[in-house]
């Protein structure tokens, strides 16, 4: 029994080094646990176990390297015999080797190109003999490194038609065979084992033919099983005698290759070792030139800080030096760096751009002609050291700033500068605030042109708010009249949509009054608290013709606007009503701030909202005559049964909104605070004084509308 144990102890072992990467589990199973599994697996079989070890060992005693009974054995090898994971783990070993050489020649030919394209500025009017080997020298170590990387690739791909591909044929060819004749073999084993128990199992009493017909099904097992065996020991030997030389022949043959591309290299640095001397001799002459002419250097620099006048290089120029240019852009302006050179003779001005952070030319030169000169005054801008130029020959003033007083004086003196001439008086009383004219005009259509075309759909339009910083610097660039006059036709993409609509909201509140005037915010919150909606509509059309003319064509502007936002609302949720508790405060803010103009404010929403419901209508008709009272009550009974009230026919209801300024939120506040009291006395003023004409809730009335008590925040 311990020899055919034995045998099997082997045949596992080569089954676990089938397994590839996993054999390293094999050293957890000892000798005794094979030994164990194995007599219970073929616990029973009576006399037929040694003839089978017997059979499986006759061929192991044909080659030393065959099945070998552990029994017969001193001492326990230290390692398998039929290890056949050795070809997975070189394959995959040397796979990723070749990966890694081939990134090691890619990384040095990319730096053998950068030596190649690599120049030595030249400090002088001509090179030294040393100074030229020096510089040609990049260009031999890329030459040599090219030559060298080629010879690597030759060895790349040599060890992958030498060593992997016929390793890899190996490990699919033979070694797949050897694990499929191991899957054969386990399962004519459990096969033969399991008939084998049940033969075993047979009760004596049964009769004779039954007997022998068991006796005849286990031959015929057993003999299948013996040539199933036999294949199996076969195919694993062969796999093993093969590995000596299909194995071995290829790692030969990759040796060989290896020593070629080194023996190459040894070949290039023999024929670099001439230019490898000379580059040495000139390195050595460039250096000791460099240690000679540094004290020299050093003196001179010396000398230079003691006595700079002395040393000061002799210029054609009569002022020359770095000035910052004030620049118009598309909305603003910017101060850009110069170097800037002056000729009293000819009064040519010259200003070359220089840009810091690229080191140098950053621009097209420009000259000018020099008309006239006058310091900038100190409270006239915000920069220090400014002065402003006019030229002949370009419109305009050139507006400069130097790098110190004392700069900015030398400058003067050079050009003949004069003094400013201070004038109290003003040029423009309402400069700088905004006003109903070309310039706001401007501002607004900008402001929506940007909005249509680049923020329609933006969540949140109007209602979001933009940063104050930026908002009023977006405002101060639209308003200078420098930049207003401009042809400009949209507003530059750096500014956020945000910040634009924050700007127009701004402005319109900027205005010295309200767009709807204050004389008529009385009679629009009237028309809003008309209990017909036709009646609205036609009490705000006349109110809205009776507008100035500028103050009627810019609400017209923003209406038109608004309904287009208010188009699109599916996507920027910005309905009707919403732009209603946005513009109301701004379009109709109250001369006086008190509890009852906040309480106003929900008026001030439906007004806006017919407007942009109704702006076609509005702004493009002539107001009817106004109706009589019998005329509004037929109206509304017409009205309800033509369709169901819109937005600004429906009860009205407070609405919370976030406001940009200090003041809409105290009206917030003052509006939360007197909710409970405001709201229920109105309430009960509404429905006393309407109690006559609304039915009950219950009513089945055709010619009567139900009102609804609230309507849905759409916020």
């Amino acid at each position: 029994m311990d020899f055919f144990v034995g045998n099997t102890f082997q045949l596992r072992k080569v089954a676990l080094a089938d397994e590839g990467p996993n054999c390293e589990n094999f050293p957890s199973l000892t000798k005794g646990d094979l030994r164990k599994a194995e007599e219970q697996r073929f616990e029973g079989l009576g006399n037929s176990g040694p003839n089978l070890v017997n059979w499986l060992a006759s061929l192991g005693h044909a080659s030393s390297y065959a099945l070998t009974p552990a029994a017969a054995s001193k001492e326990k090898p230290k390692s398998t015999p039929f290890h056949m994971a050795e070809p997975f783990l070189l394959i995959g070993i040397m796979t990723s080797q070749n990966h890694s050489d081939l990134d090691l020649s890619s990384a040095k030919r990319k730096f053998a190109d950068s030596l190649n394209e690599f120049k030595f500025q030249c400090i002088g009017d001509a090179e030294t003999d040393d100074e030229m080997c020096i510089a040609r020298s990049l260009q031999e170590f890329a030459s040599v490194l090219r030559n060298l990387e080629d010879e690597r690739i030759r060895m790349i791909e040599n060890a992958s038609d030498v060593l992997i591909t016929p390793l890899e044929k190996f490990r699919k060819e033979q070694i797949g065979a050897a694990k499929e004749a191991k899957k054969k073999y386990d399962k004519e084993t459990e096969k033969y084992c399991g008939i084998l128990e049940k033969h075993l199992n047979l009760s004596s009493k049964k009769k004779e033919s039954q007997l022998q017909e068991a006796d005849s099904q286990v031959d015929l097992v057993r003999q299948h099983f013996y040539e199933v065996s036999l294949e199996y020991v076969f195919k694993v030997q062969e796999v093993q005698e093969r590995k000596m030389f299909e194995f071995v022949e290829p790692l030969l043959a990759f040796l060989q290759g290896l020593f070629t591309f080194y023996h190459h290299g040894y070949e290039l640095a023999k024929d670099f070792s001439d230019f490898k001397m000379q580059l040495t001799i000139s390195i050595q002459n460039t250096r000791n030139r460099f240690e000679g002419t540094r004290s020299e250097v050093e003196s001179l620099m010396k000398k230079m800080k003691e006595n700079p006048l002395e040393h000061k290089t002799i210029s054609p120029y009569t002022m020359e030096g770095y000035l910052y240019v004030q620049e118009k852009r598309h909305f603003g302006t910017s101060w850009v760096k110069h170097y800037c050179t002056y000729q009293r003779d000819s009064k040519q001005i010259t200003m070359v751009p220089f840009d810091q952070k690229s080191g140098g030319k950053g621009g097209e030169d420009e000259s000018v002609t020099l008309k006239s000169c006058i310091r900038r005054k100190t409270d006239s801008i915000e920069k220090r050291f400014c002065f402003d130029v006019e030229a002949v020959d370009r419109p305009g003033v050139i507006t400069m700033q130097a790098l110190s007083e004392e700069d900015r004086r030398l400058w003067m003196e050079a050009m003949d500068g004069r003094e400013p001439v201070y004038n109290s008086n003003k040029d423009s009383q309402n400069e700088g605030t905004a006003q109903l004219d070309s310039i706001g005009f401007s501002i607004i259509k900008k402001c929506i042109h940007a909005v249509e075309t680049r923020g329609i759909n933006e969540q949140g339009l109007y209602r979001i708010v933009g940063v104050n910083s930026r908002v009023q610097k977006l405002l101060s660039v639209l308003m200078d009249p420098k930049t207003a006059s401009e042809t400009e036709t949209d507003i530059c993409a750096e500014w956020e949509i945000k910040t634009i609509t924050s700007a127009l909201k701004t402005y319109l509140r900027m205005l010295p009054g309200p767009l709807m005037m204050y004389q008529f915010q009385r009679s629009f919150i009237k028309a809003a608290k008309l209990e017909n909606q036709e009646s609205r509509v036609s009490e705000i059309h006349s109110l809205v013709h009776r507008l100035p003319e500028k103050n009627r064509q810019m609400l017209q502007l923003l209406m038109n606007h608004l309904a287009n936002v208010a188009n699109n609302h599916k996507q920027n949720l910005m309905t009707v009503a919403n732009l209603g508790v946005v513009f109301g405060p701004t379009l109709l803010r109250p001369q006086e701030e008190t509890v009852a103009a906040i309480m106003d404010i929900k008026f001030q929403n439906i007004v806006i909202e017919i407007l942009i419901e109704n702006h076609d209508k509005i702004f493009n008709t002539v107001p009817e005559m106004p109706l009589t009272n019998a005329q509004l009550h037929l109206s509304r009974k017409k009205s309800g049964d033509s369709k169901p009230p819109s937005c600004s026919e429906r009860p009205l209801t407070l609405f919370h909104a976030m406001q940009s300024t200090e003041k809409q939120e105290q009206r917030n506040s003052i509006i939360n605070s007197s909710l409970e009291s405001v709201v229920s006395s109105n309430a009960n003023s509404i429905l006393n004084s309407s109690s006559s004409l609304q039915p009950n809730m219950n009513s089945s009335d055709p010619d009567l509308d139900v009102l609804k008590p609230t309507r849905p925040n759409s916020l």
